[in-house]
């Protein structure tokens, strides 16, 4: 119920600067930092991901609701297929990104001397979107309106 009274930017922010402290835990693991404080590569590597992949569903949902508000009826099977083949577009272009630059960073098997700023690097890149969420609250301002006919003017959807 909280989270369908909060604005679809709003979620997406909150849930992309909840990511970060994560993401960035995987400097103690490149660092060996964890294992000073005894938690083992394995652990400490699972852990992360898990949190990781809890916040990337849970941002994932406000795309999906706002696609549902703003999908004609009779299309629904069409916009969901879309938007997962962008998904998974956007998915392969972010490693092949991601590959460019650790091949700039020389980072290789037996190199890691610049591995930590690669996650640097990799973990700021989730902030490239902030910039463009309030596009989000136009178009979802919008989606809540529907004409009525011609010449008449919008009213506030229900649904």
């Amino acid at each position: 119920r909280f989270l369908k009274e909060q604005r679809i930017s709003d979620v997406l922010l909150w849930t992309c600067l909840a990511s970060l402290p994560p993401a960035f835990l995987q400097l103690a693991l490149v660092t060996h930092a964890n294992r000073a404080v005894g938690i083992p590569d394995t652990l400490f590597a699972l852990g992360d991901d898990v949190v990781l992949t809890v916040l990337g569903q849970v941002a994932f949902m406000p795309t999906l609701v706002l696609a549902a508000k703003l999908c004609p009826p009779g299309v629904e099977g069409t916009l969901f297929a879309l938007l997962m083949s962008s998904y998974n577009a956007a998915g392969i272009l972010g490693s092949e990104i991601g590959a460019g630059i650790t091949k700039a960073l020389h980072v290789t098997e037996s190199n890691f001397d610049n591995l930590g700023l690669l996650v640097v690097i990799c973990n700021l890149s989730s902030l490239l979107p902030v910039p463009f969420l309030g596009l989000l609250d136009e178009v979802s301002d919008a989606s809540l309106m529907e004409p009525e006919g011609e010449g008449e003017e919008p009213r506030e959807r229900t649904s």
